[in-house]
Parts: C-alpha cells; sequence; structure tokens
C-alpha cells in the first residue's frame, strides 16, 4: 500500500450571485495508505448538483456549508485500490460524498461510502439515474406527492437529471405528462421521453404566456406538481391546480444565485380554497426507499422503459467549469465529470 496523488478543488472565496471560476482552487494532495479501517480509493466519476450552490453560502441549512480552503464535497463513483477494512476489497465498486478530487483515503462512514451492489448498469448511472437523482425522482414523485394511476402531472426542468425521471416515471404509472424546458433541443428530448406536452419556457418566457401555454396543456388543471424551478413556474402550477393538487418541491434553481430577496408566488391565497398540499423534501430523508427504487430502476433500464441523458466533461480540471453549467442550461439530463 502506497500513497498516491489527487488532484482536488477547494472554494476560493464564497460567490456573490452567479459563481465565477475564480470562486474554485485546484491544488495537488498526497493521498495516505490506508490505516485500520481504512479504504484507498480512485474515483472515476463525479457529480455536480444545484443543492452544492446552497453550501457555498455561510448560513444553515440542512447540511453544513463549505467551508473555504477546504476541498469541496459531492457524490461520486471509485474503485478500491487498497483497504485496511474488512468490509472492502481491493477492486470494489463504491459510491461517497467524496467527489471534487481523483482520490481519497477514509473511513467508509465519513465519507458515505457505500458498496454499491451488481445492478448491470453503467458506474455513471449510480450518479444519475440510479443515483440521488434518481431517488430524488422516485421519492419525490410516489410518495411526497402521492402519485396516483391517470393524475395529470407538470415538471419543471424536465430535461434535467431529475425531471427526466420523473417525466418517465408518471408515465409508467400511466398518467398524462407536461414537461417545461428550455430550447428546441432539450423540449424534444422530452417528447422523446414521452411527455404528452412540452412547454418550452424561452418561447413562454413571461408569467401570462406560461399560465396560457399550461392551461392549453392541461385544460381540466393539474393534480401533480414536481418543482425544480420555482418562480413563474411554481406560481404557473398553483394557477392552474386542480381541487386537491399535491406539489412535490424539489428544488428552485431560478432562485439560486439571486443576490435579494426573491417575490413569493402572489396567487398563494389559492392554497387555501383549492386545498393544495406543498411539500418541500430532501432526498437523504428518504433513503429508506432505496433498495426498492434500485430494484424498480434497474428494471425499467434493462426493459425499456427508462431512458437517461447525460451530459460528460472529461478531467478533474472541467469540474467548475460543468457546475457553471448547471446553470447556464448546458446540460441535458445528469451533468458528470469522467476522471482520469
Amino acid at each position: 500500500m502506497t500513497k498516491i496523488t489527487s488532484s482536488e478543488w477547494a472554494l476560493a472565496s464564497r460567490p456573490v450571485g452567479m459563481p465565477n471560476l475564480s470562486d474554485f482552487e485546484m491544488r495537488k494532495t498526497d493521498v495516505p495508505a490506508p490505516a485500520d479501517g481504512e479504504i484507498q480509493v480512485r474515483n472515476s466519476w463525479m457529480s455536480v448538483d444545484p443543492y452544492m450552490r446552497g453550501r457555498m453560502y455561510d448560513r444553515e441549512s440542512y447540511v453544513p456549508p463549505f467551508q473555504i480552503g477546504e476541498t469541496l464535497q459531492g457524490g461520486s463513483v471509485g474503485t478500491v485500490v487498497a483497504s485496511a477494512h474488512p468490509d472492502f476489497s481491493e477492486g470494489d465498486l463504491v459510491s461517497s460524498m467524496a467527489g471534487w478530487r481523483e482520490a481519497w483515503t477514509a473511513a467508509p462512514a465519513s465519507v458515505g461510502a457505500t458498496k454499491m451492489p451488481k445492478t448491470g448498469l453503467p458506474d455513471s448511472a449510480l450518479l444519475g439515474v440510479a443515483g440521488m437523482p434518481g431517488l430524488t425522482a422516485y421519492a419525490g414523485l410516489l410518495r411526497v406527492a402521492g402519485l396516483k394511476e391517470g393524475d395529470t402531472v407538470f415538471v419543471s426542468g424536465a430535461a434535467g437529471a431529475v425531471g427526466s425521471t420523473v417525466v418517465q416515471i408518471a408515465k409508467i404509472r400511466n398518467c398524462t405528462v407536461i414537461g417545461s424546458a428550455g430550447g428546441a433541443d432539450k423540449c424534444a428530448l422530452v417528447r422523446e421521453l414521452g411527455a404528452d406536452h412540452v412547454i418550452d419556457y424561452k418561447k413562454h418566457d413571461s408569467y401570462d404566456s406560461l399560465v396560457g401555454a399550461l392551461k392549453a396543456a392541461a385544460p381540466k388543471g393539474i393534480d401533480v406538481y414536481f418543482d425544480n424551478v420555482g418562480g413563474d413556474h411554481l406560481q404557473a402550477a398553483i394557477e392552474v391546480a386542480r381541487p386537491i393538487a399535491r406539489f412535490a418541491v424539489c428544488g428552485m434553481i431560478s432562485q439560486y444565485n439571486a443576490t435579494e430577496p426573491v417575490p413569493g408566488p402572489y396567487n398563494m391565497i389559492q392554497v387555501v380554497g383549492k386545498q393544495l398540499s406543498i411539500r418541500g423534501f430532501i432526498v437523504s430523508s428518504h433513503v429508506d426507499m432505496q433498495p426498492q427504487f434500485l430494484k424498480d430502476m434497474s428494471d425499467w433500464i434493462q426493459s425499456g422503459k427508462m431512458k437517461f441523458e447525460e451530459t460528460v466533461m472529461e478531467g478533474i480540471e472541467t469540474a467548475p467549469e460543468a457546475f457553471l453549467g448547471l446553470f447556464q442550461g448546458r446540460n441535458t439530463g445528469k451533468m458528470l465529470v469522467k476522471l482520469g
């Protein structure tokens, strides 16, 4: 067992508004051989996700903020190259929260490392459709929103990692699906995934236009809204919701880089009259669903019922650029960094 060298990224400064490449700093570090109870892993894939933007603020949240000068954290998949832990062997595939780096040595529990079962899926899928984004879609739609067969479902960010999975799960459950995405290419993808109606929010870039498009797609209203965007999309969903509709609020990417408070939906009074259920959720509160999720997802992919798209950047040096791409609409499906 020997030490190896890893390139990794730290937060150099806290972004104000949209992050810049200068807010990140890459450095090299020596990764030691594992001590008792530790494993040494070379990462092959790492994930960048919108929630990471929230951790760049110095404020209390559901996860601690990133600290200036400390290596960033995020989802990763890699292979054990040396082990001093009885439950891990050389060659094991592991997922962990030790992303933003090429290699690491640690006690598995300290970085959330889990030995992955053989699923027959590509390793990259364990960070996307069969990973945290996929479980977010699965738990949010089936448990939080209480999806029922025949529901009319509206999902914003429908070409993204979470949204594209929501579209397909809803179709598997025989629902009518309306997806919102930005631009002709992304809208075409959402249609290919089975959505019954697709709204191009770049064409319908005002609230009134968005509401009009949504009403045209769902003249009888929507039963479920899966929110990845917030802002006008949330307000429009409230306007078009049927009585007793259920909202699963996963994220609000339209507000992540806001430098001032963003006004809330002005039609919140309809929540009372329509008896709407609006529930925010964090995927870590639903990890008990993971075994059934992995079984269902593997079955759906292998049977051709579930497709997935990935946007791949090559090399650890591209990680900040990949992250910024999330807020610039440069990803279709899951944004990933493939490591050397």
